[in-house]
C-alpha cells in the first residue's frame, strides 16, 4: 500500500533541462524522508509538483491517499508547505499572520486567534507575538513560517531546505521542533542539502542528482556503500611512519592511506572501538608515539561524494518563481 506520499515516474522538463527524470518516492506515514542533493538537482521542483504548485510532465502523485494532479485543492487542504524563505507579511505582527491563515482557511476569527496564540507559545514566539514580523531575525522568521504552515495541523507536511541560511543554534532549534512534529503523527518530506541535518531527521534518505533518484536507504545503509569504519593515526614523528603503517595494515581490510605531509595513516577496518583498542596497544608495544588517533565512521558527505563524484553543491534549479516572489 502506498504512503502517505508517493510519486511514481515524475517527469518536468524547463526547455532544454529535465528537472526531474522519473522521480519515485514512497513515504510511509509518521516517517520522514529526506530527499538530499545539491541545488539544480530536482528536490524543489518536486516538492513543487507534489503540493500541487507544478504540474509534471508526465508520472503519478498521491498525498494523504488523494491524487495530486486530480484534485490539487484537496490535497492543498492535507498539507503544510514551508519553503527556504519565509513567506510571511512583514508588516503585519506573527499573531495577524497567524490568525489570517487560520482564516484563509476558513477558521473562526475567535479559533484562528486561538490557534496563533498557541502556534505563538509553542514556537517560542510569545513574547514577540504582537511585534511586526519585520523586526523578527532570519531563525525567528523561519519559526514564524513554520507556525503558518501548522495552523490546521495537516497530517502531511513539505519543507524545502527550512533551514538555510539558519545559524547552528537556531537550526537546533528548528530540528528539535521537526522532531516534536514526526513524534506526533505528521508525515514529512525534507529537503536538504545539508547532510547532517538528513542524517539527524531522516528514516530515509534519497539521493538526488540531475533529477534522478541515484540511491535510497537509512543513513547506516547509505553510508555502508563507502566502506565503512577507517582508522586514522598521526604518528608523533615522521621516521616512524613506516613502522605504524605495517602495524595498520595488519588490522587493515584494505588499501592503506599515507600522508607523508600531515604523518597521517588511515585504513579501512571492522570492529569497532575493540580494535581501536587493539590498535593502540599494538602501537605502544612496537615504540610508534602518536600525536592523534581515531575511529572514522563514513559521514553522508562521503556518500554523496562516492555516488555522484562531487560534493553536495551546485547551481539553484530552473522555474523557481515563487522564491523571487517570497
Amino acid at each position: 500500500m502506498p504512503g502517505a506520499i508517493y510519486a511514481e515516474g515524475l517527469v518536468k522538463t524547463f526547455g532544454d533541462v529535465r528537472a526531474l527524470d522519473g522521480v519515485d518516492l514512497d513515504v510511509p506515514e509518521g516517517t520522514v524522508l529526506g530527499l538530499l542533493g545539491p541545488n539544480g538537482a530536482g528536490k524543489t521542483t518536486a516538492v513543487r509538483v507534489l503540493t500541487t504548485l507544478l504540474r509534471p510532465d508526465s508520472g503519478k502523485a498521491v498525498v494523504a491517499g488523494i491524487d495530486v494532479l486530480k484534485n490539487p485543492n484537496e490535497v492543498r487542504r492535507s498539507i503544510g508547505l514551508s519553503g527556504q524563505f519565509a513567506a510571511v507579511d512583514e508588516y503585519l505582527t506573527g499573531r495577524e499572520n497567524l490568525q489570517m491563515v487560520g482564516q484563509l482557511y476558513q477558521m473562526s476569527g475567535r479559533d484562528a486567534k486561538t490557534r496563533a496564540t498557541e502556534l505563538l507559545e509553542r514556537f517560542n514566539l510569545s513574547e514577540a507575538g504582537d511585534r511586526p514580523a519585520k523586526t523578527y531575525s532570519g531563525g525567528m522568521r523561519r519559526r514564524l513560517d513554520l507556525a503558518a504552515a501548522l495552523v490546521v495541523s495537516p497530517p502531511v507536511m513539505f519543507m524545502d531546505e527550512p533551514t538555510t541560511g539558519l545559524d547552528p543554534r537556531n537550526r537546533q532549534q528548528l530540528w528539535g521542533i521537526i522532531q516534536e512534529l514526526v513524534a506526533g503523527g505528521t508525515t514529512l518530506l525534507l529537503t536538504t542539502q545539508y547532510l547532517e541535518e538528513a542524517d539527524q531527521l531522516a528514516h530515509d534518505i534519497c539521493v538526488v542528482d540531475h533529477g534522478k533518484v541515484i540511491a535510497r536507504g537509512t543513513s547506516d545503509q547509505l553510508k555502508s556503500r563507502t566502506g565503512g569504519e577507517r582508522v586514522e593515526v598521526v604518528v608523533h614523528e615522521r621516521d616512524q611512519l613506516t613502522v605504524a603503517t605495517e602495524v595498520l595494515r595488519g588490522f587493515g581490510k584494505g588499501e592503506v592511506s599515507l600522508d607523508d605531509h600531515t604523518r597521517r595513516i588511515t585504513v579501512p577496518v571492522t570492529g569497532g572501538a575493540k580494535l581501536l583498542a587493539e590498535v593502540i596497544r599494538e602501537l605502544d608495544s612496537r615504540g610508534v608515539e602518536i600525536d592523534d588517533i581515531g575511529l572514522r565512521r563514513p559521514t553522508l558527505d562521503d556518500v554523496f561524494i562516492s555516488l555522484t563524484g562531487h560534493a553536495a553543491e551546485g547551481e539553484e534549479e530552473p522555474g523557481r518563481p515563487e522564491e523571487a516572489a517570497k
